[in-house]
């Protein structure tokens, strides 16, 4: 793959790090949100080798460093400019640089503007356009699961607005990341039968306006290439609903789907390190583009995957003669992932390795487990038939309903795979009548809340119920139907089914996409007659410059390759991203995914079925409290403790204690003596007395007196012991 989001997002903000304050020494602060978006492609060491330093953060508490410049690079929310004009009061840094993550609300520019400690020392201003989370080098996501219902809850109409534009500010900016000003070619349903059928062409409107309105601001985007103009797809979670809900056997799809995979800032998948070793444990490790294993098998079917983990470890063993452990020694091979699993306990020389492979061969392990044990290969096989239209041979599909009703008897299909078949068949006839689908979750003894679920379908444009007397006929497909591949491929007869995605862009790149269902955002000149338009019409090339045919055939190894963005609101599958990456390899062009987020079958189920709950029980970003600026960025600054006085030789006369008498004269000092028969005033005998001033009581200065004693009798057992015997 010639890009990769990781790494241009990756080298923009190092650049920006490096080139920003010159050469000197610098503080970079962050606030919670920016810190997340670096940390997710920057390591750490990286940016404080680029004379950084010190990392803070805006929200904690930080020492003052006015001798020192700061860069700034922040997210533009309120509570984060509050904290921003907090520092600038104290004169926190000596010079302050500020890079926003993306554009900054006018409200809060015309507050730095109108500020004049901000003016002072504001050295430089720059908005990044970085707004956005690359997950593998053709992958982004927002991390919003919550789009999903704000875009379809029926109760969140009055936030999709906003919402719509604050997602085509993030697009633009992976636009301007990958140095596109593409054409923008959105979604519009045949039929539209739901409410948000109009999402698709709102965003594409907002996405077109930014990207305008970005050009116009910057003359040098976008830069000069001779690379073919991008192209830009907005389409929804409701032009595929079948994605969600079939099984996928390839190993990245599949392991998301079955294994209790977490996904956060990280992925992470709990497994057992160093299994029958006395060092044993139990980790949690993470998936990602550091790991080669998994980029080189995520999306390889599962079977071919299993091989490909055998052949590389026996390749491995291959390699090293001198490892010597019984299980080689006594199998010869690798033949089963157990014998691998048994001989990676051998390998305390090579423990990332080892780790590596005992996480993938875990996972895949326990993949192929709960294949067997659910049936999937007997539920898959209806399911690609429910989602294709079509059987193995390729012909119509006959008594699908006899085989959705012999997999709802089945125990060992697990309450959530009956769902998932109903929704399917449901989607296939293009509704059911209301008793048949409450037949059907009776008899598949599911709980009554499922029905929601099937319900809520309706806000996606599914059509979920009709009347015996209904005529009405099944829509055309959105795409035609698969023709039958050349050659034996029994062997993945269960991965029949393509995502639409990929239906969409096979048609792109033929020039067969039909524009009535894919419009543009512009009206194009060049437009053909028949609604249809290849991706050699959408080339930033003249005709002046344009090369004939015959040499883009030879020249397409080497040209640059033309880079196509797919947008999915509201979620994206691993099936998706996976279609992605196979029409990249095909085609040599970069086709890139961007979502809010990334979508499993268990949380789409889920998330449908919150589509008819009260939307303040869904913890919506919007009904949360608003951050505000800690409280100790406004207090005063503690002053700096003075430092300890150095003892003084005057001569001057301790102050007096409270309720003393006035300090004795030169020739009072002179008359006292020490003799006890003299005079309470140190006096000769006779000489009137002067009452003590109020001192410690009787028993006071008896405990006193009593304590010197034993000091002293300390002193003496110390000079004792310590004193050498005479000679």
């Amino acid at each position: 793959m010639a890009v990769s989001l990781v790494d241009i997002q990756r080298d923009i903000l190092l650049d920006t790090v490096r080139r920003t304050g010159r050469d000197d020494w610098k503080v970079l602060v962050l606030d919670e949100t920016s810190k997340k978006l670096i940390d997710n492609v920057v390591k750490e060491d990286d940016i404080l080798n680029e004379n950084v330093t010190n990392i803070e953060m805006i929200e904690q508490r930080r020492p003052m460093n006015q001798d020192t410049d700061a860069v700034y690079i922040l997210s533009p929310q309120p509570h984060v400019v509050d904290c921003l004009m907090a520092d600038f009061e104290r004169r926190r840094y000596k010079k302050t640089f500020l890079i926003w993550t993306a554009l900054l609300d006018p409200r809060m520019r015309r507050r730095l503007d109108t500020t004049p400690s901000a003016r002072e020392q504001i050295a430089g201003f720059r908005v990044l356009s970085v707004d956005y989370f690359p997950r593998e080098s053709h992958l982004v996501t927002f991390r919003d699961p919550w789009s999903f219902p704000i875009l379809y809850h029926p109760a969140c109409n009055g936030m999709v607005k906003d919402h719509l534009q604050a997602l085509a500010q993030k697009i633009v900016s992976v636009c301007v990341s990958l140095g596109e000003y593409p054409v923008i070619r959105y979604y519009r349903p045949r039929n539209p039968g739901h409410e948000a059928s109009v999402l698709c062409s709102h965003l594409a409107r907002f996405a077109q306006d930014d990207l305008d309105e970005y050009a116009q601001y910057h003359p040098d985007f976008p830069p000069q290439v001779n690379r073919p103009r991008g192209a830009l797809f907005i389409t929804d979670r409701s032009m595929d609903l079948m994605s969600p809900l079939v099984h996928e056997f390839t190993y990245q799809a599949m392991a998301h789907d079955l294994l209790p995979i977490r996904e956060n800032e990280k992925v992470l998948y709990k497994t057992v390190i160093n299994e029958g070793e006395p060092n044993e444990e139990i980790k949690d490790m993470e998936i990602g583009e550091r790991d080669r294993i998994w980029v080189e098998n995520r999306h390889r079917h599962m079977k071919d995957t299993i091989e490909k983990l055998m052949g590389d470890f026996q390749k491995f063993i291959d390699d090293n003669p001198h490892f010597s452990n019984r299980q080689v020694c006594t199998n010869g091979n690798a033949t089963s992932l157990n014998a691998i699993k048994d001989m990676l306990a051998g390998l305390p020389q090579f423990q990332e390795l080892k780790e590596a492979y005992s996480l993938h061969l875990s996972m895949a392990q326990e993949c192929m487990n709960i294949f067997q044990h659910r049936k999937l290969p007997d539920l898959a096989s209806v399911e690609q038939s429910l989602a294709t239209g079509l059987d193995e041979d390729y012909r119509k599909p006959k008594n699908l309903a006899d085989q959705v009703v012999r997999l709802l008897d089945d125990e060992s299909v697990n309450s959530a795979d009956r769902l998932r078949v109903i929704i399917l068949y449901l989607l296939y006839r293009d509704g059911l009548l209301p008793a048949d689908t409450q037949k059907l979750l009776a008899h598949a003894q599911l709980p009554p809340q499922d029905n929601e679920v099937i319900a809520n379908l309706d806000l996606l444009g599914a059509r979920v119920a009709k009347s015996l007397k209904d005529k009405r006929e099944p829509p055309l497909p959105l795409f035609s139907k698969k023709q039958r591949p050349v050659g034996n491929v029994e062997e993945y007869a269960l991965s029949r089914y393509d995502p639409a995605v990929k239906s969409m862009l096979e048609e792109h790149m033929t020039g067969m996409l039909d524009q009535a269902v894919f419009p543009f955002t512009k009206p194009q000149l060049d437009a053909p007659a028949n609604g249809v338009m290849g991706a050699d019409n959408v080339s930033q090339a003249s005709l002046r410059s344009a090369k004939p045919t015959w040499a883009k055939s030879r020249l397409a190894s080497v040209e640059p390759r033309q880079r196509i963005i797919v947008f999915v609101a509201g979620g994206a599958t691993y099936a998706e991203a996976r279609a992605c990456y196979e029409v990249s390899r095909s085609t040599s062009r970069d086709v890139v995914l961007v979502t809010s987020h990334m979508m499993t079958p268990g949380l789409f189920l889920r998330q449908v079925g919150d589509l008819g709950v009260d939307p303040r029980r869904l913890d919506l970003p919007a009904d949360r409290p608003k951050p505000k600026a800690p409280a100790h960025l406004f207090e005063p600054e503690p002053k700096p403790r003075p430092p300890p006085a150095a003892p003084t030789t005057s001569m001057a006369p301790p102050p007096m204690r409270a309720g003393s008498g006035p300090a004795p004269t030169i020739a009072a000092l002179h008359s006292m003596s020490l003799d006890p028969r003299a005079g309470a005033n140190g006096g000769p005998p006779g000489s009137p007395s002067v009452p003590p001033p109020p001192g410690p009581s009787a028993q006071s200065s008896k405990r006193d007196k009593e304590r010197e004693k034993e000091e002293k009798e300390k002193k003496k057992k110390h000079h004792f012991f310590g004193k050498k015997k005479e000679k």
